[in-house]
C-alpha cells in the first residue's frame, strides 16, 4: 500500500477584486507518496504557486482540506501550524529577494537550525550550519558573506540549506532555478536530486517548464487557469499526452540535436477570464478540437489509465 505522505482535497481558493471573484486554485485534488516528487507544470498564472502557499498555509485556501501526516492542517490554529511548518518547508523562485540583504550566510541558516532546539551551544549552531553548507556545495569560506556578494547559484543554495535546517519533511520548490543560467540549473536540480536519496524528502515542484520538471518529477499534474487538466507519472505523460493544452505545451520543448524539430501546437483564440468563469471547459475557447458540449459545463477529472488522470470531453471524459 502506497505511503501517502500528503492529500489534497477540493482546494480552493477565490480572491475579491473589483471586478468579482478570482479563481485562482478551483477545486484541485491530488496525493503525493512519501519520498517522491509531484511536478506541477503550468503557464504564468494558473494557480500553481498560490497551489504550493496553500498547501502550507502562507496563503489561506478558501476551502477544502490539506491532509499531511494524517494531520488536517486546515483545522490547526496559529501556534500548531507553526510548529508543524517545520515539517513543511518552501524554497522560492527568486534567490536573491527570499533571503536577508542584512544577515550573513551563518545567520540566515542558523535561524532554522536553533527553531529546531536540538541544538543549544553557539559551537553546536556553527558546527551544524556548516554540515548544512557542505551539505548544499557552499564553501565554508563564505560562511560571512551577505548575499549581494554570491552568485545567483550559491544564493539558492543558501535557501536550500535554510529550507534543511528545520529538517523537514516535505520541500515545495516553487520554480527554484527559473532564475538561474542553464548550467546552474542542473547543478540545483542535481544537488535536489542528491538531497531527496539521502534524506528521503518529498518534493512539489512547481515550475512552467516540461523539460525541467520531467527531469525531476515522478508525478505531474498540468494546471489550466486554476484547474488539472492532466496528471500521471511523468514517463506517461510524456509518451501519451491526452489533454490538448498537454500536447501544446510538449511540442514546444526544444530538441536538443542539431536540426530536429517538433510538430509545434499552436494556440489560438482568448484566454477565458478567470474571474467569475462560465460554467465551461476552461480551455474551449483555445482548444483546436472544441464542441459545443465542450462549453455546457466544465469536465471533471477521470481516470483513463492506472493513475493517468484527465480533463477533457474529447476522450471521454463525461461531463460533471
Amino acid at each position: 500500500m502506497a505511503d501517502i505522505i500528503l492529500e489534497v482535497r477540493n482546494l480552493k481558493k477565490y480572491f475579491k477584486t473589483n471586478r468579482g471573484t478570482l479563481h485562482a486554485v478551483d477545486d484541485i485534488t491530488f496525493t503525493i507518496e512519501r519520498g517522491k516528487t509531484l511536478g506541477i507544470v503550468g503557464e504564468s498564472g494558473c494557480g500553481k504557486s498560490t497551489t504550493g502557499r496553500c498547501v502550507m498555509r502562507l496563503i489561506e485556501p478558501t476551502s477544502g482540506e490539506v491532509i499531511f501526516d494524517g494531520v488536517d492542517l486546515m483545522k490547526l490554529n496559529t501556534r500548531e501550524m507553526r510548529e508543524r511548518r517545520k515539517d513543511i518547508q518552501i524554497i522560492f523562485q527568486d534567490p536573491f529577494s527570499s533571503l536577508d540583504p542584512r544577515s550573513t550566510v551563518m545567520q540566515t541558516i542558523a535561524e532554522g537550525v536553533k527553531v529546531t532546539g536540538k541544538y543549544n551551544t553557539a559551537k553546536e549552531i556553527e558546527d551544524r550550519v556548516l554540515e548544512l553548507m557542505n551539505t548544499v556545495g557552499l564553501a565554508e569560506r563564505l560562511i560571512n558573506a551577505y548575499p549581494h556578494e554570491l552568485d545567483g547559484g550559491r544564493r539558492q543554495r543558501i535557501g536550500i540549506a535554510r529550507a534543511l535546517a528545520v529538517e523537514p519533511k516535505l520541500i515545495i520548490c516553487d520554480e527554484p532555478v527559473s532564475a538561474l543560467d542553464v548550467s546552474i540549473q542542473a547543478q540545483i536540480l542535481n544537488l535536489l536530486k542528491e538531497l531527496q536519496d539521502q534524506l528521503g524528502l518529498t518534493y512539489i515542484f512547481i515550475t512552467h517548464d516540461l523539460a525541467v520538471v520531467n527531469h525531476i518529477s515522478d508525478d505531474i499534474m498540468v494546471m489550466y487557469l486554476g484547474q488539472t487538466v492532466e496528471k500521471a507519472p511523468s514517463e506517461e505523460l510524456f509518451d501519451n499526452p491526452v489533454h490538448p493544452y498537454t500536447k501544446a505545451l510538449l511540442s514546444a520543448i526544444p530538441i536538443p540535436k542539431v536540426g530536429a524539430q517538433r510538430e509545434r501546437v499552436m494556440l489560438k483564440g482568448e484566454i477565458s477570464s478567470p474571474i467569475d468563469p462560465e460554467d465551461e471547459c476552461r480551455f474551449a475557447k483555445r482548444c483546436l478540437y472544441a464542441e459545443e458540449r465542450c462549453r455546457e459545463s466544465c469536465p471533471g477529472l477521470i481516470e483513463i489509465k492506472p493513475g493517468h488522470f484527465v480533463a477533457c470531453t474529447k476522450f471521454g471524459v463525461p461531463q460533471a
